[in-house]
């Protein structure tokens, strides 16, 4: 009888995820599944990391440096997300761990929720299906939910990545003037795509019609604005009391990045006051956000529970891709897309 095959490697999943994907992975190692959409607490994920090679993880699960000394074995952490705050960066690259992440194949669905989210809170969707459910609608009025034209607006996209692009795209179709604020960073990763570059932002920007400005003229101009860039130490809390105080009186903000980017604290009171005229958040400052958070309180408000990438195919890309990132360190290779590429890969141990 021919020799049995031994599957050296062994994969932490943190959390059930696309079959398809699970399958792959469980081809070329040894899967270890913790069967819960709750995440592992710190206790158990330790434990589950100390005998594994790799970790396919949530950006709700968190790495830090202690985390990470702790598991000896680790070469590869595949987080199932673009963002990787979650994850001490400068302690997985100086124990040789290589951090892998999913950009680019979600940008397009959570584009798509932050313009639902844009006209949710526009034009009073989930106000006005609560109005509905609790026997309220009596008649047609002229004056019922009056809401806010989204057409022919001014849209400001705080971030010029690829969702934000995508975002753009979606606003050219409903005539609105698109002005952006962009640091120019380009994505994290050894094999990032040219559309991060400034020149191909630039074309991009041009062929979406739309113009790069300072961000304190994007606060007194935009109608709506959107915030799609990373959370890192530059942008946490970067939209304080200040920013919202700049914002033009009425406008709406989406947030579909990430809740820490955004002093929840000054939005909630410049919701109350009036002086913004709403929000569509997919993210809050906490998640899940407290029920008794005052923001729930507002009816011109519409949260969602960190969806932006929550369609069918596209978390089976973001499995697939995160699968792709852990093989590639199994095959000896940086993972196809790495937040930390300059990482000297950590040979893993085999039985």
């Amino acid at each position: 009888m021919p020799a049995r095959t031994t599957i050296a490697h062994r994969v932490f999943v943190t959390r059930p995820i696309a079959e398809a994907a699970i399958r792959r992975l469980a081809e070329s190692a040894r899967v270890d599944l913790w069967d819960d959409d709750a995440p592992p607490p710190p206790a158990d994920l330790a434990e589950h990391l100390r005998p594994c090679d790799a970790v396919l993880a949530m950006v709700s699960d968190r790495f830090d440096a202690a985390t990470i000394a702790g598991a000896p074995r680790l070469g590869v952490i595949s987080n199932l997300a673009v963002g990787v705050d979650n994850i001490d960066l400068a302690a997985a690259t100086r124990a040789h761990v290589a951090v892998g992440h999913t950009p680019g194949v979600l940008a397009e669905t959570t584009a798509d929720l932050a313009f639902a989210l844009m006209m949710a809170v526009a034009r009073r969707v989930a106000e006005a299906d609560r109005f509905v459910r609790a026997g309220r609608w009596r008649m047609w009025t002229p004056r019922l939910m009056l809401g806010r034209d989204v057409w022919g607006a001014t849209l400001g996209i705080v971030g010029w990545g690829a969702i934000g692009q995508a975002v753009a795209r979606r606003a050219s179709g409903f005539g609105m003037r698109v002005i952006y604020a962009s640091r120019e960073t380009p994505m994290a990763g050894r094999r990032a795509r040219a559309s991060a570059t400034p020149a191909r932002a630039a074309t991009n920007a041009s062929a979406a019609g739309a113009e790069r400005v300072a961000l304190a003229q994007l606060f007194a101009e935009s109608d709506f604005i959107s915030l799609n860039l990373p959370l890192t130490a530059e942008t946490r809390g970067m939209i304080g009391r200040t920013q919202i105080a700049a914002m033009k009186r009425g406008a709406i903000l989406v947030n579909t990045a990430r809740g820490a980017i955004v002093d929840q604290s000054a939005l909630e009171r410049a919701l109350r006051t009036g002086h913004l005229g709403g929000a569509g958040l997919d993210v809050t400052a906490t998640e899940p956000i407290d029920p008794r958070d005052p923001i729930l309180e507002l009816p011109n408000v519409v949260i969602t529970p960190h969806i932006g990438s929550a369609s069918h195919a596209t978390r089976l890309k973001m499995a697939e891709l995160a699968v792709d990132n852990i093989l590639d360190v199994f095959a000896g290779r940086i993972p196809r897309r790495c937040a930390n590429p300059a990482v000297k890969l950590r040979v893993a141990r085999r039985k």
